[in-house]
């Protein structure tokens, strides 16, 4: 590919050159702020899920040559907007990504703040919705898993308790493969206000259990539903699921306990959407 000198005050990543105002070891609010706001994703259809819908949040790309002709709109918008890009070697896409699997690209994008519940309550459209309430639920492989799910089967979104720390790493992201940029994440308040707001908004609670729930393929499901889930291991808080409307439980052989988390989302949400058909 064919590079241009810099024009003077340009980098070579395209983008206008500012003086620095770190020095090394700077562990400034600043920095550290901007560091928190960005994430470093990677996978082709994570990539790509991001430039479809926030392209603006794209800060810089990284992609090996044999991706350049897959990924030539992308790099055409890069040039438009001079958003810096360089074609780099396999070592080099795996130190930045830290994993094997970056899929030829990695790419560091604003993260998206999860959105308050009243303002997505206020948005959401009447009619049939699901959405998953993840209580405890951390592991990044899970969640990516958990997005993709939730994106294929059009989950209203994610919940998170007030306390919880989840967050997007990039290989949630790019487990989910594209799901991230599907299922917005939602802060809720206090347990106790937030499950009011739901049930004024339509919503019932179901609480998923390992065992002692009611049979997931026999229960009527509410039109309108929240599935609260809880960690493997721990499970979910006791009051939580005491607070909720239904306890589930997903019927097996009993050769092993249970299904994972992410593997019980997607027999949940299917279970769901078949009930409206």
């Amino acid at each position: 590919m064919r590079r241009d000198p810099p024009r003077p005050g340009v980098s070579p990543w395209g983008a206008p050159r500012e003086p620095s105002r770190e020095t090394p070891g700077d562990a400034s609010p600043a920095p550290r702020a901007r560091r928190d706001a960005e994430l470093r994703i990677y996978g082709l259809n994570a990539v790509r899920a991001v430039f479809a819908k926030r392209p603006q949040a794209i800060r810089k790309l990284y992609l090996l040559q044999a991706r350049i002709a897959q990924l030539q709109p992308l790099l055409q918008w890069c040039v438009a907007q001079r958003v810096g890009y360089r074609v780099v070697e396999e070592d080099d896409l795996r130190k930045l990504a830290a994993s094997a699997h970056h899929e030829g690209v990695v790419a560091e994008v604003l993260r998206e703040a999860p959105r308050p519940l009243e303002a997505w309550l206020r948005e959401l459209p009447g009619g049939p919705q699901c959405a998953l309430w993840l209580d405890g639920v951390g592991n990044p492989h899970n969640l990516g898993a958990i997005l993709r799910s939730a994106a294929h089967f059009g989950v209203g979104a994610l919940l998170l308790p007030q306390t919880s720390t989840l967050a997007l790493s990039g290989a949630a992201v790019r487990v989910a493969e594209g799901g991230a940029e599907a299922v917005p994440m939602v802060r809720l308040g206090g347990a106790e206000a937030a499950i009011a707001q739901l049930r004024a908004a339509g919503f019932s609670l179901a609480a998923t259990v390992v065992r002692g729930g009611d049979d997931l393929f026999a229960a009527r499901l509410p039109t309108r539903l929240v599935y609260v889930l809880g960690a493997e291991g721990e499970g979910m808080d006791a009051a939580l699921a005491q607070a909720c409307d239904l306890r589930l439980s997903i019927p097996g052989s009993g050769a092993v306990e249970s299904l994972n988390v992410a593997a019980a989302t997607a027999v949940l949400l299917a279970t769901w959407v078949s009930t409206r058909a």
